[in-house]
């Protein structure tokens, strides 16, 4: 049984009942969208029609995913989990946002190989306070919408939350405590007399890394990639996303919504709940 998801502030019941025709399916609303379940083929032309067509998020949901099953969540976290990309807004602080949101651009569309980009942007944060990133979470970092309900609901569902970003650990950490995440991976930032020394201390937490992160706690849990469920929007998270039972795009950047089993266009992160139902 093909199972389709529509989600969106936009979403009317002429779309649901254009859409159930077209596939021949039987809809049912649920409180995260619309489920169309129907035993025709879709294919990702007539998927991608109806994107094109509607102001809404149309999902189709993976055979192989069993939402009763899901065990992990692993979220990127910059311009993901929550709204800012950390590095350019320390950037800032020293006049170099645009330089580096330029780098940060590149690396997450894939036109320049994360290891690389990410040492240039922290080399140009040299000599900067580390108070700096203090006053990042404080007055710039914010929640992604629907944040909170999201991981309301999947905690709720006894599935275990993770965030795993080619950021900074200063800042995961911190999540990772106030939002009650059970896993945090990131770089660790080198300092000196209370000054960031332009390094990042040990392997940089890369695309590789987050696709490993999600093996390691799978054989720790018991649990197969099928049973995890990942979203992120930059290219570094591709590999993780490719270890994963349901993989899913949250305003991401083109190679990503190519690549991405599902995305999230129009709904904040509660949409992620949608996936479950």
């Amino acid at each position: 049984m093909t199972k389709l998801i529509l989600q969106g502030e936009q979403l009317t019941d002429t779309i649901v009942s254009t859409v159930a025709k077209q596939v021949s399916g039987a809809a049912q609303a649920q409180t995260y969208g619309v489920v169309i379940e129907t035993g025709d083929t879709v294919s990702r032309d007539i998927l991608s029609s109806f994107r094109q067509s509607y102001p809404i998020d149309i999902n189709l949901i993976p055979e192989g995913f069993d939402a009763e099953q899901a065990a992990l969540f692993v979220s990127d976290m910059d311009s993901t989990l929550i709204t800012i990309e950390c590095v350019d807004e320390i950037a800032d602080f020293i006049g170099a946002k645009q330089q580096v949101s330029a780098i940060t651009e590149a690396a997450m569309r894939g036109e320049i190989d994360f290891d690389t980009s990410l040492r240039q942007r922290v080399g140009l944060l040299k000599g900067l306070d580390v108070a700096v990133l203090e006053q990042v979470y404080n007055e710039r970092l914010n929640l992604s919408p629907g944040a909170n309900t999201m991981l309301a609901g999947l905690q709720q569902r006894g599935i275990k939350t993770a965030l795993v970003s080619g950021g900074f650990t200063f800042f995961t950490e911190k999540l990772k405590q106030e939002l009650g995440l059970d896993y945090a991976q990131a770089n660790i930032l080198a300092e000196q007399n209370g000054q960031l020394t332009g390094e990042v201390v040990g392997d940089i937490c890369g695309a590789q890394a987050k696709a490993d992160f999600i093996l390691q706690r799978c054989q720790e849990l018991n649990i197969s990639t099928d049973q995890v469920i990942t979203i992120g929007d930059g290219a570094n998270d591709l590999l993780m996303m490719a270890q994963s039972g349901l993989s899913i795009a949250y305003h991401a950047k083109p190679t990503v919504q190519k690549q991405a089993m599902t995305a999230l266009n129009h709904c904040g992160l509660e949409g992620v709940l949608g996936f479950l139902q």
